[in-house]
């Protein structure tokens, strides 16, 4: 906009997309009677009707900026990982009560979804006949079934909105660290050591009150390298991982250049924390242990 107009120029009062993109679009220099403009452009009548104008397009541009923000891939990946979640959850939940279930009238009776899966396709060899319980029994398989057709959407659609998240640390768990922190945006704008106890709020609240230990790792401990290095390591690990997950979500956001030699980084990194194991193993072995224990990362 000008010195001389306002957000209001050009706009025509029967168009509410009109009006939100003025909105949304719209820059000025400093602060203005905008009011009095408007009533001197005859874009209002008074000023009572110049901020009814104004309230309906500014809700029409919030309307319009969590639509296009919640149609974006990324936040399609959380709505999905979520959804596979809620899937998973509910179908092992219901596949205990048709355990319990079938149990009472089947002794021999099995357990778990697979089992489900069976019951529901009819290949099992017990003379459960009860059609409540083949029916929840196809319930579970249903939900189990969705469950895996989510993942499978997680795992082509990750690559595509993080590459280099879904390099390091597989797509499951990057869609997982993008849904915990809201959105890829979030994520890349979350320190190292935020990312390093994502899904561990929990115990890092209970630390904060003063009734536990600092928790070293949240949902990164599901990755390879944390949760392969030896137990005494294992925080060396996680601030590891962390920081290269840190620096891949900033990439992925920002530029969405392809970053192969973050990968390469972190294996290094992490072959000389597991060794660590390894020294001290020996060193046991011949008496020359060192002690100490100190966690220099």
């Amino acid at each position: 906009m000008t010195d001389t107009d306002g957000w209001f120029a050009a706009v025509d009062r029967d168009d509410p997309d009109a009006m939100a993109a003025a909105i949304r679009e719209g820059r000025a220099d400093g602060p203005r009677d905008w009011p009095a403009l408007a009533l001197e452009a005859e874009f209002a009548s008074d000023e009572d009707e110049y901020y009814d104008a104004l309230g309906e397009a500014t809700t029409a541009a919030t309307r319009a900026a969590v639509t296009e923000r919640e149609r974006a891939d990324d936040r399609q990946l959380v709505h999905a990982v979520r959804a596979m979640d809620d899937c998973d959850r509910t179908a092992n939940e219901l596949a205990e009560r048709l355990a319990e279930w079938a149990g009472t009238v089947d002794p021999k009776a099995g357990t778990g979804v697979e089992y489900a899966r069976k019951l529901a396709r009819g290949e099992t060899d017990d003379d459960l006949e009860e059609p409540a319980i083949r029916s929840l029994a196809e319930r579970v398989a249903d939900l189990a079934d969705e469950a895996d057709e989510l993942r499978e959407f997680v795992q082509r659609q990750t690559p595509a909105v993080a590459p280099n998240l879904s390099a390091l640390a597989e797509p499951v768990l990057a869609a997982r660290l993008i849904s915990l922190a809201g959105g890829l945006e979030t994520l890349a704008k979350k320190p190292s050591g935020t990312i390093q106890v994502l899904g561990a709020e929990d115990a890092l609240f209970a630390h904060l009150r003063g009734h536990a230990p600092s928790p070293k790792h949240g949902i990164i401990y599901t990755h390879d390298a944390v949760r392969g290095t030896h137990p005494e390591n294992r925080g060396s690990a996680a601030r590891a991982v962390a920081g290269k997950l840190a620096i891949a979500a900033r990439v992925d956001h920002y530029s969405g250049e392809s970053k192969p030699e973050l990968e390469a980084e972190l294996a290094d990194r992490i072959e000389t924390i597991q060794a660590r194991t390894v020294d001290d193993d020996a060193g046991t072995d011949d008496g020359s242990a060192d002690t100490g224990g100190a966690d220099d990362e």
